[in-house]
């Protein structure tokens, strides 16, 4: 079985045939909706991911193609897109103090959580975490949502933002330290785990 090509080579072909950038789109349309769908809400989930592949289609010919893997690029080009809608967050961080509930579907939720137990700590650790999330700056949240809801590394979160990765990592310190004790306080079982990046656990 042939190896698919990578996201570069898809980008790099399609500047000369505009069609072959759908393949961007069928690999990475769902998990930008789902990000955007968790930070800002349904309503307006379609339209930041559909603006975000347009985008990513018209700058398309600036893309690095050193990066195999074009999801970071498109994450950063989804935040920036979803800055101009911040109250939709706000309203997000309100209905998950309020409800305790993920504004992904249930079936979502049954993937990342699994058994039933963990599926109720993660209902019981929602409105604390959201509460934290609220009181703290945009830029240590923005790192916090990124490492806790997508597959990216610090070093691809860092390409998705245009940071240094050292600035990543530290409001990434900055995040912990703020929801570590609303965590503690909770004695949910494995309650660090529902937030936890994957390429530096938290206990590291």
């Amino acid at each position: 079985m042939a190896v698919p090509d990578a996201d570069a080579q898809v980008i790099a072909r399609s500047c000369e045939d505009p069609a072959v950038f759908g393949l961007i789109f069928d690999r990475h349309h769902d998990a930008i909706y789902r990000y955007v769908a968790r930070r800002a809400g349904q309503d307006i989930a379609a339209d930041v991911a559909a603006e975000t592949f347009t985008t990513g289609f018209f700058r398309r010919r600036d893309y690095d193609l050193a990066f195999p893997d074009a999801l970071p690029w498109l994450y950063g080009i989804a935040h920036n897109l979803m800055r101009s809608r911040q109250r939709a967050e706000s309203r997000m961080l309100a209905a998950y103090m309020r409800q305790g509930a993920d504004p992904v579907a249930d079936s979502d939720a049954e993937d990342a959580y699994g058994r039933a137990e963990r599926r109720l700590d993660a209902a019981a650790a929602a409105p604390v975490i959201a509460a934290a999330l609220d009181a703290m700056t945009a830029g240590d949240r923005d790192v916090l949502l990124l490492l806790a809801w997508t597959e990216m590394s610090y070093s691809e979160v860092a390409r998705a933002l245009e940071l240094p990765v050292g600035t990543v990592r530290s409001r990434m310190h900055r995040a912990r330290a703020q929801l570590r004790p609303r965590l503690a306080a909770l004695r949910v079982s494995d309650a660090e785990s529902l937030i936890e990046p994957k390429d530096e656990p938290w206990t590291r």
